[in-house]
């Protein structure tokens, strides 16, 4: 019975030694801040992968608090999660990119003959006197959308390309706004 209590005893001794002895994955979790943090400071990832970035520094954060728990294996896996989620967020934010640049490509390569053929329908409409149009409105909305194109033009160059969807948009809006009106008011005068 001793001898059982003895064998106890020791393995007890044993289990407390090895746990006082146990060391943080320190390799692991500088691995981890870095690879959350590159995540952090690519543009890409950061606007287009920002809820997998979200997820790779709350794998960040339970990384330090099993670490200070001295719960060093999940400390461990955490780690793995955050470098996991961090690169994972890099790609994603690549490919987000990638279809932001086509998208914007394509809207603003559509863009440029529907805005001239819209200034030559309000010009024509103009000279032939159709009524109900207020031309100097119509006028300020085809230089708002010139601008607009001119913007997002500028803001695909720039890498821009959420910013050159937006814009790009506007423009097509207030081109088919324009367009919309004049088609209603000749509608009008033909009933006339």
């Amino acid at each position: 019975m001793k001898n059982r209590y003895v064998m106890m005893l020791a393995v007890l001794v044993f289990t407390l030694f090895m746990t006082a002895c146990a060391r943080p994955p320190v390799a692991e979790m500088n691995e981890a801040t870095n690879a959350v943090v590159l995540a952090e400071n690519t543009p890409n990832a950061v606007n287009f992968a920002p809820h997998t970035l979200m997820r790779a520094r709350d794998a960040l954060t339970m990384m330090h608090s099993e670490a200070d728990a001295r719960r060093f294996d999940a400390a461990r896996a955490f780690a793995a999660e955050a470098i996991s989620l961090a690169e994972r967020a890099i790609a994603e934010g690549n490919t987000g990119a990638e279809w932001a640049r086509q998208e914007a490509a394509t809207l603003i390569g559509g863009l440029g003959l529907p805005i001239e053929e819209t200034a030559v329908a309000l010009n024509s409409a103009e000279q032939a006197g159709v009524g109900n149009l207020d031309y100097n409105a119509l006028a300020w909305d085809l230089f708002a959308a010139r601008e607009n194109f001119n913007g997002a033009q500028l803001s695909f160059a720039e890498n821009d390309y959420g910013q050159a969807i937006a814009q790009g948009q506007n423009a097509r809006a207030i081109i088919s706004g324009i367009n919309a009106a004049i088609n209603n008011a000749v509608q009008l005068a033909m009933l006339k």
